[in-house]
């Protein structure tokens, strides 16, 4: 389930209070009080067999008592009832119910888990949708519902916020109320046995009244659902997190919480940077994030520059800027010069901009319309510390004098202005006009540029969702057959390890150069091994039950004889008897020595997490990789855009891009392999786990030089990666009517310059037809959005040549469709290129995608048509669509194919 029957949770026309009460300080007696005072408009119906009346009202015994169908219920009886009251709500027709009850299974109670079983299997038939169990409810003050316990009801606003913890929620409340902070939404998910963070990212999506999406995350259950909805939003308002349990410690107690696996703090990270939302740490830079963002557009940079009437909290800001990855912005001539004209001669002369303590509010002007000039700079940090000798207010008052006459001149893009009035009792007018002003203000300059920092973090990360991949350098193909087979030999074989050699193998069917390796069963095997392999030559003791070959002495290199080798390996295997006596040793794997002069040892594989499934790790390799621990993770399927970004994240890279004499490593050669790592964890659901280290990487590219591999069951197959890979079971080799073959395959982010040169072959008649509108040309965010799509979500076919690499392969015809995330029904378009229209190609689309929309359980699919477009309506008629005239536009016409019982 996702959003079905939402409406009723957070839109009811009606509520029921199951377990409302008179006894004061009950949970029961809160809720009722909550919801008759909190101004919702609809009857609300207490229930309980022991009042005649709560709050004035007319209470009933029991459901079946009610005058009316509740839309929404709320329930706080002893769990062992609830189940019961579940079954007969869903009976009545209730779609939405809240349970505010613990005792579902929380730290793993065998009897609660059997409770919360019962009461999702009452629920199902009808799907009757519910939050909890162990929350505290739910607040719309939008409509006036308050179904909670809580002591505060927040005001109207837009800002939605979504938790996992109740006492959350009073906290957040108590610190919003001071502020005067209003929301949409506050819900409580607590145990999240049905209803969890990517069913309400889905909705709130959606809700106009929602401006931003504040989460409090302790874990997710559904990691493939939270991403596709966290992805989806996330190009809509901003999502902002605060996810607890970063640390061994608080992600267990995180765990007993919630009764949900809490997995990897680094994964979550991971997976967040890739849905493109901002993570921050704390609550209050939680709200800190949404005031900032809500008051200005994010910077285009990190760059920021510092103007200070003191040198000290100038340093501190400079500190935190350094600390947290932020750049100065740089002054050149022409500024620095501007500054002398209009600044005393004893300013600092640089950035920060020091203008001396009893700088007067026009001092302050005048600098900032300076810096205003500076293409150096993204934004301004103004900072004021209050002093005997200017006037604080003053100050304040101009810089938003100045900042309203950027505003009116609307010159140019101007940099992003943040303040900071120091102090407490001269600066909280200050603070308080810079709020009626639209200005961002803290109160420390730490938290200024904490806030800053987050507002490039969210700028990145929306552009990274936008951006568009380059284009592979090649076609390829794995050999999977051949890599399948060395997998089934050793789960045949009931082994949980790839022998070395196996693992090289199974690399290089994945395209990733290996260095040739040979199985020796003896040491004079080995000697002829090497002989043949090529001298000098390493050898590996070869065991399934030493995974650390190094530490056991199993490991020697630059072996110049044959000779050489015979005589380590019977020295190795005297050795590695007398240290693991219960090892079963297979023999010896043997390869010639790799020199590459100036190349890096980095380590490369992936594993599988608890909650996302496998996860993709790159960084500095070597035998000391724990101790250096210099490593970033993504989660598959990557590109070369996103394996890219994973390698800059580490603090190898800087080396990797060379220095001095050393020359850079082939950045690309090192991607190209991480893709297809990537696709190593997409294609074979048996790897749970893949250790390349080390890969030798170089100006001449990479090489594995030793791997790992560790089988065990398939589990969920491709189902078990939170992002749904590329499905190449889609690609298939069609023919048009004129004979012409092309390939029909989804659509990929590197197909972006394709689809660009596509619709410049379309005509403008073309164009309104299938847009509804002259265009002129496709803007770079309606092309990323077309074509960096969600698998999980929607699907776009494309008809382009068989044998050339996306991005550089035209692309004659697309078909889009795109689903709700019910799956009831989803909205097709298609358009091909005018000079192949009348060849068959539009028939042949919508004959593929309406045969995969079927294979997906997707209800039905849907389409609107402008009237005057006969041939789109004939093509419908033919495959079946049903039609009708659009009642709020005759002009449209709007069609439908029923595909399965959804619909």
């Amino acid at each position: 389930m996702t959003i079905r029957n939402l409406n009723a949770l957070f839109k009811p026309r009606s509520v029921a209070v199951i377990g409302a009460s008179r006894r004061p300080g009950s949970v029961g007696a809160v809720l009722a009080r909550n919801l008759f005072r909190g101004g919702f408009d609809g009857p609300i119906m207490p229930v309980n067999p022991k009042h005649d009346a709560i709050e004035g009202v007319l209470c009933y015994p029991d459901i079946d008592a009610l005058p009316m169908t509740p839309d929404l219920a709320v329930i706080c009886t002893p769990p062992d009832t609830v189940a019961g009251i579940v079954e007969a709500l869903a009976r009545r027709g209730t779609r939405g119910v809240v349970v505010i009850t613990a005792g579902f299974g929380e730290g793993g109670d065998e009897a609660g888990e059997q409770r919360r079983q019962a009461v999702l299997d009452a629920a199902r038939p009808q799907l009757t949708r519910i939050i909890g169990p162990n929350c505290l409810g739910i607040l719309v003050p939008r409509i006036g519902l308050n179904a909670s316990f809580s002591h505060l009801a927040p005001p109207r606003g837009r800002l939605a916020f979504v938790t996992q913890s109740g006492a959350i929620v009073t906290s957040v409340l108590d610190w919003a109320k001071r502020r005067g902070i209003g929301f949409s939404h506050m819900i409580s998910l607590g145990d999240m046995a049905d209803v969890d963070f990517g069913d309400t990212i889905d909705y709130l999506a959606n809700d106009p009244d929602t401006r931003a999406i504040l989460l409090y995350v302790e874990a997710i259950t559904d990691a493939r659902k939270f991403m596709s909805a966290a992805r989806a939003a996330a190009r809509m308002k901003p999502v902002i997190v605060v996810k607890s349990g970063r640390h061994a410690a608080s992600a267990q107690a995180a765990a007993s919480h919630t009764g949900a696996l809490a997995g990897s703090d680094a994964v979550y990270d991971t997976a967040f940077r890739r849905a493109g939302m901002l993570r921050v740490d704390t609550l209050g830079e939680l709200f800190a994030a949404v005031e900032t963002l809500a008051s200005t557009e994010p910077p285009a940079g990190d760059r920021l520059t510092i103007l200070t009437n003191g040198g000290g909290i100038g340093v501190l800001a400079t500190d935190a800027l350094v600390g947290q990855g932020g750049h100065l912005a740089e002054l050149d001539d022409d500024i620095t010069t501007a500054l002398d004209e209009v600044l005393p001669a004893t300013w600092s002369k640089g950035n920060p901009v020091d203008i001396i303590g009893d700088a007067p509010g026009k001092r302050y002007a005048d600098a900032l319309a300076v810096l205003a000039d500076n293409a150096e700079t993204d934004a301004i940090l103004v900072l004021n510390c209050p002093t005997a000798v200017a006037d604080s207010m003053d100050a304040a008052e101009a810089v938003i004098a100045e900042h309203q006459r950027w505003q009116a001149s609307g010159s140019g893009q101007r940099p992003v202005i943040l303040t900071s009035w120091v102090g407490e009792h001269t600066a909280q007018d200050a603070r308080r006009r810079f709020a009626e002003a639209g200005i961002p203000s803290y109160t420390t300059p730490e938290a200024a540029v904490r806030a800053f920092m987050h507002m490039v973090a969210y700028r990145r990360s929306q552009e990274q969702l936008l951006e568009t991949p380059p284009s592979v350098p090649e076609l390829f193909q794995p050999d999977h057959d051949r890599a399948k087979r060395l997998i089934d030999r050793a789960v045949d074989e009931d082994r949980a390890i790839l022998s070395e050699p196996e693992a090289k193998s199974l690399l290089a069917a994945y395209g990733i150069d290996v260095v040739p390796t040979e199985v020796a069963a003896t040491p004079a095997a080995a000697g002829e091994a090497a002989e043949r392999l090529g001298l000098p030559a390493a050898i590996k003791i070869l065991s399934a039950d030493i995974t650390h070959k190094s530490d056991v002495g199993g490991v020697v290199l630059d072996l110049e004889t044959a000779e050489g080798v015979r005589s380590a390996a019977e020295a190795m295997q005297r050795r590695v008897a007398k240290t693991y006596p219960d090892a079963d040793l297979q023999g010896f794997s043997v390869q010639p020595m790799v020199k590459r002069a100036g190349a890096w040892e980095l380590i490369a594989g992936f594993t599988e997490d608890a909650q996302f499934g496998p996860v993709v790790l790159f960084g500095q390799g070597g035998t000391a990789v724990e101790v250096i621990r210099d490593q970033s993770l993504a989660l598959p399927p990557l590109n070369l855009k996103l394996a890219k970004d994973m390698v800059s994240r580490t603090r190898i890279y800087r080396q990797l891009q060379g220095y001095r004499d050393r020359p850079a490593a082939d950045l690309e050669a090192i991607a190209l392999t991480l893709t297809r790592i990537a696709q190593i964890a997409a294609d074979l659901p048996r790897i749970k786990e893949l250790d390349i280290n080390p890969l030798l990487a170089s100006a001449g590219g990479t090489i594995a030089l030793d791997a790992r591999i560790r089988v065990g069951e398939a589990g969920d197959g491709a189902g078990r990666l939170a992002i749904r890979p590329y499905p190449r079971e889609l690609e298939t080799r069609v023919r048009a009517d004129d004979g012409s073959d092309y390939l029909l395959r989804p659509i990929l982010p590197e197909d972006e310059p394709a689809l660009h040169r596509a619709f410049s072959h379309l005509t403008p008649e073309q164009i309104r037809l299938r847009f509804f509108a002259p265009m002129k040309q496709l803007s770079h965010m309606a092309a990323a959005r077309f074509t960096q799509i969600d698998y999980d979500r929607e699907m776009a076919l494309i008809i382009t040549d068989p044998d050339r690499v996306p991005g550089e392969a035209e692309l004659y015809g697309a078909v889009h469709i795109h689903a709700d995330p019910d799956g009831e029904q989803a909205e097709y378009s298609i358009v091909v290129r005018h000079e192949l229209t009348r060849q068959g190609l539009g028939r042949i689309l919508m004959e593929h995608v309406i045969d995969y929309a079927r294979q997906r359980g997707i209800g039905a699919i849907t389409g609107e048509v402008l009237r005057e477009n006969q041939p789109m309506l004939a093509l419908c008629r033919q495959l079946g669509f049903s039609e009708r005239t659009d009642p709020d536009d005759r002009d449209i016409i709007e069609v439908q194919l029923p595909l399965n019982d959804a619909g």
